[in-house]
């Protein structure tokens, strides 16, 4: 045989094998997908059909196999031997990096780490295009590598980097799509969808969704997944009753598909539904039947998100004591400190319920916490935004660097062929020489301005992460500077000015009632009041969601009363206009100016963040005495730091006790 030969034959044996493997991972990733619902039985079939005579490049797949359905049994322990085992087999140290990233997931730990390293390794053996489809159909594991993208695109959501979310989404689906898998890819097109609706893209989220629909024709548990996406999707959009129409239709798919895991995932998201629509005792009734069935299964993680939604409904049923004690259940669970965002998400749902049923301390600790949270996810957000600005101006600048380069070349090769003819054509020569010099300058030109824009950009992108994209207030961001300035001025004079907290009135009905774009229609008009009624120079800012912020540092104690009453009736006078009509809005607002005085009379000094403490405190009085009126600090009875501290941490009784006098304000009847 000649040597020419040789590759032909181990390329039309490769293409020969390549279907086998191709189908046998196909059914490797079907068996281990069904045992989410019965691994016990999965596994008795995985031992079954286990070949007598497999060669060590197959092996990996089957032991991956074993591990992801003992560890869909709740064999933890078991996944990981075999774990180790997969890190000493052909092709099996990828392999082993994702088992254990799945490991930890489902523990409620960090595995975003863990599937960025498996991925590197299996990624390279799934190349694209038609160069690389006989090595990607001998050597790609579609499931395996479209895994451990899930994993890590969850922890860039779960931080709020959403840019680089979305384009994990979009390789996954890209990924499901080369290998001919329907059911990955209408997964993939539901990851999208929620990744699109956390970036307020609602009408593109939507259409995913239908485009996930589609691709689940004929699949009970892959349409009974993309209903739950659908509801993801909608009850971020504060739409509940069609995210429960979603998950009730869902169940009723899981049902059919003989999936009772499944079905548990979808009674535990009912039951955050039931509980926002106020049927607080279905939603009592469904996490009764969920929870065995998640604990049968060892879901640590959904059986966390259940036990919250059992603290929220507790607290909504005013059985406070219930409430904390399934808080207690969901401390005792690990929990991802990549999850930002579901975790802000959790502290200002239990903010919220904690205040309407008048337990101030928790709520402010709950929006303490949330805030934290949520500025950290901005700031993961913006970075990740700034990041993909950069990668697009570098690609541009190497592209201007390559054609620069062509272009020299081109200059290179004309100079030498001249040179042979430098006698006969002198002029010539000259000519040319000009010519590339004007080439070079103007090439110098463009790129200068090339990198003007860039700087341009830059200096738009920074001033635009401190404006609210909505009001075109200022946002936290903007607040904060303005704080580390002041405190470098003069920090050690503690914080000076007048503070006051803003919160619109039942903003949540106007959004479950009227829709989220007449939602942001009022934020908007409430933003242009509230800076129509304050002075020029005094900040106002738009703190989170329906909250406001105004820093007057100049106004007189004397005046603070008038303006709080002008936002009052200014918020609360004429309906604002929305797409679902005209709607009343009233607000509540607590304000006070620092430094608060002691007994003596003496100033005492405290840190920004302590005065938005008081000043929030003052706001929960507010609400908590029906809405519509203002409540400010007229004075504070406190010798020293240490007893002012006890008063926030008691207000009501040292309101009571005579410590702080209140000024109360009624807004517009």
């Amino acid at each position: 045989m000649k040597a020419w030969l040789l590759p032909l034959t181990l390329a039309t044996a490769m293409a020969q094998a390549a279907p086998d493997l191709a189908a046998e991972r196909a059914q490797l990733a079907d068996l281990t997908r069904r045992a989410y619902d019965a691994p016990a039985a999965m596994l008795a079939e995985l031992d079954r059909r286990w070949p007598a005579d497999v060669d060590p490049a197959r092996e990996a797949a089957w032991l991956f196999a074993r591990g992801r359905v003992l560890l869909a049994a709740g064999q933890a322990e078991a996944a990981d031997a075999v774990a180790v085992q997969l890190a000493a087999r052909e092709h099996g140290a990828d392999r082993s990096w994702l088992l254990r990233a799945l490991i930890q997931e489902r523990a409620g730990r960090p595995a975003g780490a863990l599937a960025a390293r498996a991925l590197s390794g299996l990624e390279k053996r799934c190349p694209t295009g038609a160069a690389g489809r006989a090595q990607r159909d001998a050597e790609c594991d579609v499931a395996a590598t479209w895994e451990a993208l899930r994993l890590q695109l969850r922890e860039q959501a779960g931080q709020g980097a959403f840019v680089d979310a979305e384009n994990g989404a979009r390789r996954a689906l890209a990924l499901a799509r080369l290998g001919g898998d329907r059911h990955l890819a209408a997964l993939s097109l539901g990851l999208l969808a929620s990744v699109l609706q956390q970036q307020d893209q609602l009408d593109a989220a939507r259409a995913e969704i239908r485009a996930a629909h589609a691709e689940a024709q004929g699949d009970l548990v892959a349409g009974a997944r993309v209903r739950n996406y659908e509801a993801v999707v909608e009850r971020r959009s504060r739409d509940v009753p069609a995210a429960r129409a979603a998950l009730e239709a869902g169940l009723e798919l899981a049902e059919q598909a003989e999936a009772p895991h499944l079905a548990a995932q979808l009674r535990s998201n009912l039951v955050d539904t039931y509980m926002h629509l106020g049927q607080l005792k279905e939603a009592l009734a469904t996490a009764q039947r969920a929870l065995p069935v998640l604990q049968r299964f060892h879901d640590k993680l959904l059986e966390r998100n259940l036990h919250h939604n059992l603290a929220v409904t507790h607290i909504k049923l005013r059985q406070f004591e219930a409430a904390r004690h399934e808080l207690a259940k969901v401390a005792e669970f690990a929990t991802d400190p990549a999850d930002l965002v579901p975790r802000a998400r959790e502290l200002r749902e239990l903010g919220d319920t904690w205040a309407e049923a008048g337990q101030h301390k928790e709520a402010l600790a709950a929006y303490h916490a949330e805030r934290e949270l949520t500025a950290r996810t901005n700031e993961r957000n913006r970075a990740s935004a700034l990041e993909e600005l950069r990668r697009k101006y570098d690609t541009a600048a190497k592209q201007r660097d390559l054609e620069l380069l062509a272009r020299d070349g081109q200059l290179k090769d004309q100079q030498l062929a001249n040179g042979r003819l430098v006698q006969q054509l002198g002029l010539a020569i000259g000519a040319l020489l000009l010519l590339s010099m004007a080439l070079v300058g103007v090439t110098l030109l463009r790129m200068r301005r090339a990198q003007a824009r860039l700087r341009a950009n830059q200096h738009l992108l920074r001033a635009q992460s401190e404006r609210d994209p909505l009001t075109d207030l200022s946002n936290r961001r903007h607040f904060l500077a303005v704080m580390d300035a002041r405190a470098r001025d003069g920090g050690a004079a503690g914080f000076r000015g007048v503070l006051m907290m803003i919160d619109i009135d039942h903003f949540k009905n106007v959004n479950d009632q009227h829709g989220h774009a007449a939602g942001d229609a009022v934020i908007v008009e409430v933003g242009r009041r509230i800076r129509a009624a304050v002075r020029d120079t005094d900040l106002v800012v738009r703190w989170g969601g329906e909250e406001f912020l105004v820093y007057a540092p100049e106004l007189a104690a004397d005046d603070l009363a008038q303006m709080a009453a002008r936002i009052l009736h200014g918020i609360g006078g004429p309906p604002i206009a929305t797409p679902d009509g005209m709607l009343r809005i009233t607000a509540s607002i607590g304000f006070a100016s620092f430094p608060l005085g002691g007994t003596a009379g003496a100033a005492l000094r405290l840190h920004w963040e302590q005065a938005v403490n008081w000043a929030d405190m003052v706001l929960y009085k507010a609400k908590a005495e029906g809405r519509n009126r203002g409540v400010g600090i007229a004075a504070v009875e406190a010798p020293d730091a240490d007893t002012l501290a006890a008063i926030l941490q008691d207000f009501d009784a040292a309101c009571q006790q005579g410590q702080v006098r209140l000024n109360v304000l009624v807004g517009p009847a």
